[in-house]
């Protein structure tokens, strides 16, 4: 099979580098937004007189939108060319970061997010598209580190962004701060990426039947996910969204798989590296967005933190990543993808291990080095396994493939977050019954963790609780057992990752450089 840049020169002209740049700040400011405006729901919500119950509408609505957009990605870039829908989507997210400031309540609000998940979700497969179609292969590396940077860094940075706007402005610059880097993007896009090939008439052939299908197995599985940890797994409505996702996945496959013009082209599978290389990036998603959720909890509810403080204390993160990335770079252009790819998927394992010892005090210190660890692994995650996926395929058919491969990771988010919640929703009350039967048999390591003094306790409690000590009592019992579940959480996520070293080994030996 012929590689996605056979064809193209060597020398990159300038204009070519300044719009795919344009393309990730697009992409950047799309991730951003959804962690901007998740440090800041309350805030949001008090000033639009939302309900409590519908508070976490207005992420869902973006993320479903999002991950209904990322797949058809493919088939709209072969339609409508690279260039045209880049500067569809991101001009389209701009109008809607403005109807979102606009909002005047709930349905206004989450109308807004819709249009902007749909086309905010586009822009992440583009650029990763734009990689292999725009660059030769010794340009590949730099270029794929670059758009991989940005949109990691995004979720990272996120949080101390949103707080500084919540603490400093209203909560409507958290959607008016996308205004001026889209109208730049769209701009530069425009001015400086070539016009390509389009096929208008797969406009017109598009199945309609199918993109329903689509749309409802993942918007089902989206819901179905968020819901499962606090209603459980095997309640009804569930049980029915779960159901309905499978029915509705298992007749749209077959459907594309048997379409003259299917939406998506699922054949891609076939090929090994492509299809190991999106298993890779569904574990990825699972340990950075789960690591990128479970900072947040912690800092939040346990040490108390304001989103200003626990942007400061993720931003470690960032910032490792920002330095380590060159040396990703000239790793990837020298070594094994095999490799680099367990290299990275265990070193990111063992920084998510090192956060499952956590303890109620711990906090920006004992939060560093775990960060220092994952931060230099981000890339080795997600350079080769780009590579592996999409390297070796024929131009035609990268926009699909780039678009089912970054699909993957947000769906390892989706799952992962989903698995965390069930963790934390299911042990933490296991966890504060176990603390309050050793509390009242006078168990002084029990009185430690929960922050009670050692000489709180002075032997097993046989008479019933004052209730103004059991107020008092309580809230630490509740918080070190959020701890421990949380810890549990960490050593979940740590086990994923470290899974992905086994699976890079069946990476096939072609995509090795």
């Amino acid at each position: 099979m012929m590689g996605a840049t056979t064809s193209l020169p060597e020398r990159v002209p300038v204009r070519i580098w300044i719009g795919f740049a344009a393309m990730c700040l697009g992409m950047f400011m799309a991730v951003l937004d959804i962690q901007v405006v998740a440090t800041s729901l309350p805030a949001i919500r008090t000033a639009l007189g939302i309900p409590a119950e519908l508070m976490s509408w207005i992420q869902t609505a973006y993320l479903i939108a999002e991950v209904i957009a990322i797949p058809l990605t493919g088939v709209l870039t072969r339609a409508l060319g690279m260039r045209a829908l880049f500067a569809l989507a991101v001009s389209a997210f701009t109008l809607a970061s403005i109807g979102c400031a606009a909002s005047t309540g709930f349905a206004s609000l989450v109308t807004a997010r819709v249009a902007q998940g749909f086309f905010g979700g586009m822009l992440i497969p583009l650029v990763f598209s734009a990689v292999f179609l725009l660059f030769p292969f010794r340009l590949q590396g730099f270029a794929t580190t670059l758009a991989g940077m940005l949109a990691v860094l995004a979720p990272t940075v996120g949080p101390i962004v949103g707080g500084w706007i919540t603490e400093t402005t209203s909560w409507h610059w958290l959607f008016l701060v996308n205004v001026a880097p889209g109208i730049l993007a769209c701009s530069l896009g425009l001015a400086m990426l070539a016009r390509d090939e389009a096929d208008r008439s797969l406009l017109r052939a598009l199945d309609i039947a199918g993109l329903a299908l689509l749309a409802v197995c993942l918007a089902s599985l989206q819901i179905g996910l968020k819901e499962a940890p606090q209603r459980g797994w095997l309640s009804a409505p569930v049980l029915a969204l779960l159901a309905a996702s499978v029915l509705a996945g298992i007749v749209f496959v077959l459907r594309m798989l048997r379409g003259t013009t299917p939406i998506i082209q699922l054949h891609t599978f076939r090929d090994r590296g492509f299809a190991i290389g999106c298993a890779l990036s569904f574990i990825l998603g699972m340990g950075l967005y789960g690591s990128v959720y479970l900072m947040p909890v912690f800092l939040a509810f346990v040490r108390e933190h304001g989103p200003l403080a626990i942007g400061t204390v993720m931003l470690v993160t960032g910032i490792t990543q920002l330095v380590t990335s060159p040396i990703a770079v000239a790793l990837e252009r020298r070594s094994s993808a095999r490799l680099l790819t367990i290299a990275g998927f265990a070193l990111f394992g063992i920084g998510l291990g090192m956060s499952a010892f956590a303890t109620r005090e711990t906090d920006f210190d004992g939060m560093f080095w775990p960060q220092i660890v994952r931060g230099g692994a981000i890339m080795l995650c997600l350079l080769p396994p780009t590579r592996l996926a999409l390297g070796a395929l024929a131009p035609e058919a990268v926009p699909d493939a780039s678009g089912l491969f970054n699909l993957m990771r947000n769906l390892g988010g989706a799952i992962g977050i989903a698995l965390i919640d069930t963790v934390m929703f299911g042990r933490a009350p296991i966890h504060a019954e176990e603390l309050k039967r050793r509390l009242l048999a006078g168990d002084a390591t029990a009185a430690d963790s929960v922050g009670l003094p050692a000489d709180a306790l002075s032997g097993a409690v046989t008479t019933p609780l004052d209730p103004a000590i059991e107020a008092f009592v309580t809230p630490l019992v509740e918080k070190a057992a959020l701890v421990q579940a949380i810890n549990e959480a960490w050593a979940m996520l740590a086990c994923v990752m470290l899974a992905g070293c086994a699976l890079a080994l069946l990476a096939p030996a072609r995509q090795e450089k």
